[in-house]
């Protein structure tokens, strides 16, 4: 999902200086000790909440009025991206994507945000029992597909990664924020129930960001299903931007300090303006310099592996790739020598048929991504003059999927729930159901045997 705004964003100078957010999510995501998680995730929360607190606060102070409140966003959204399609069918360019690789470069910056997909709410899933958390519940089940692989976000997104060849491990650190963030919060939801809640409420409101990039990304020959998902389940009539706007109203305490408590929610809430949100991430693109840092990754294997044969200005490849400074350089000298025609077909440059094709002398070297790099790169200026036709959203029927019987977690959980009541079931189920685990076989399985529970038991 996506958070309301996003727009103001940090700089990633600041962010950088909170230390390693990539350590912080992978502590949170792959670490053993539940303690652990729990200790880090409230230090890490506790910083951001401090930055969160001093940004602009938008919830109106009237409870009454925040059903209001997000129906006027909704509105607002429509109105803004009617005006979108309206320059577009009058002929107008694409609003966000450049081109594919753009694109694509996109899909991989946020990969860190999706591949752990309301994981905010995990921490609540103690409480299953108690009929207020419904609405949140309800929501990360949804996430989750209720255990259908082929409507489990984080299913969905990895596929859409394997796809184009994007890998999420190259990610920049402070991609990594909203991430860590959504991480600790479900880890620490006992603690920090208002925030979890104001977050949640931030989340799930629709953006118009999304419905953009849904647009484009067809358009583009992606398969926009993940993002058109979320525009649907998102509404705010009846889906998740309804039930965060009731959770509010639900889990309010009728005693006690309810200012506190909303002055709480309203801090959560504001933690989806801390990072880079998706419109700067966008903005961010420099093609040049992508295809730049994709070769210097590259480099440390290529360098010591071409023949002498082939020369530039006087070097051999292997020269040319000796240092991370001459990159530009070898670039340079291969257009110079007319191996590389800017703006032009790039099937016309002979660099690109080394590239692109089963008889390429370097097929494979490259992943798809890193060829469209390199071909936009190429092409420029240059258009087809066949457009690429809209790709349709590849959404599949709702089905109860038989988890492979072979798999040795499905194997371990199917034991460990034969050997206990069904009362006693949950305990063993709730850690599947983690960031971590619920998009492999034993945490779908987990995830419907859950509901099922969840429905009989209370």
């Amino acid at each position: 999902m996506t958070a309301l705004t996003q727009i103001h964003s940090r700089p990633a100078q600041e962010i950088r200086s909170a230390g390693c957010l990539k350590q912080t999510y992978e502590q949170l995501l792959l670490g053993d000790d539940p303690g652990q998680r729990r200790d880090l995730g409230q230090a890490f929360l506790e910083t951001q909440l401090q930055k969160a607190a001093s940004l602009p606060d938008e919830l109106p102070r009237d409870i009454s009025a925040l059903q209001g409140f997000v129906e006027q966003h909704c509105a607002d959204v429509a109105s803004q991206y009617g005006e979108y399609l309206s320059a577009r069918q009058e002929g107008g360019p694409r609003q966000f994507f450049h081109n594919k690789a753009h694109a694509l470069f996109f899909l991989q910056a946020v990969s860190p945000t999706k591949l752990v997909d309301g994981a905010w709410l995990y921490g609540l899933l103690e409480h299953w029992r108690d009929p207020r958390f419904d609405g949140l519940i309800c929501t990360y089940l949804e996430e989750l597909g209720d255990g259908n692989p082929a409507q489990n976000h984080v299913v969905i997104y990895r596929k859409l990664l394997a796809e184009h060849g994007l890998d999420s491990s190259v990610v920049p650190d402070e991609y990594y924020l909203q991430g860590a963030i959504q991480l600790a919060l479900g880890e620490c939801a006992e603690q920090f129930l208002p925030e979890v809640i104001g977050y949640n409420l931030g989340y799930e409101q629709l953006p118009l960001h999304l419905l953009i990039s849904a647009y484009e990304l067809r358009e583009l020959g992606i398969d926009p299903y993940y993002f058109t998902l979320h525009v649907t389940i998102d509404n705010a009539s009846t889906g998740h931007a309804q039930k965060a706007v009731q959770s509010v109203l639900e889990l309010l305490p009728i005693e006690g300090d309810r200012e506190a408590f909303l002055r709480r929610v309203a801090v959560g809430y504001r933690l989806n303006d801390l990072g880079l949100g998706s419109r700067a991430i966008i903005e961010s693109f420099d093609l040049d310099a992508e295809v730049l840092g994709m070769l210097e990754r590259k480099r440390p294997f290529g360098q010591h592996m071409h023949s002498d044969y082939c020369r530039f200005e006087g070097k051999t490849v292997n020269q040319w790739l000796a240092s991370r400074e001459q990159l530009p350089g070898f670039l340079a000298a291969m257009e110079n020598k007319g191996w590389i025609k800017r703006n032009q077909d790039p099937r016309q440059s002979r660099f690109w048929q080394l590239i692109e094709g089963n008889g390429a002398a370097m097929f494979g070297v490259f992943s798809p991504f890193e060829k469209q790099l390199l071909h936009d790169w190429i092409a420029g200026d240059w258009k087809p003059e066949r457009k690429t036709p809209p790709v349709r959203s590849t959404s599949t029927p709702a089905m109860e999927p038989t988890p492979p019987a072979a798999d040795p977690d499905v194997q371990r959980l199917q034991v460990a729930l034969q050997s206990v009541p069904a009362h006693e079931q949950m305990q063993v189920l709730l850690p599947w159901l983690s960031a971590h685990r619920h998009a492999h076989p034993a945490g779908l399985l987990a995830t419907r045997r859950f509901i099922e529970l969840k429905s009989s038991l209370r």
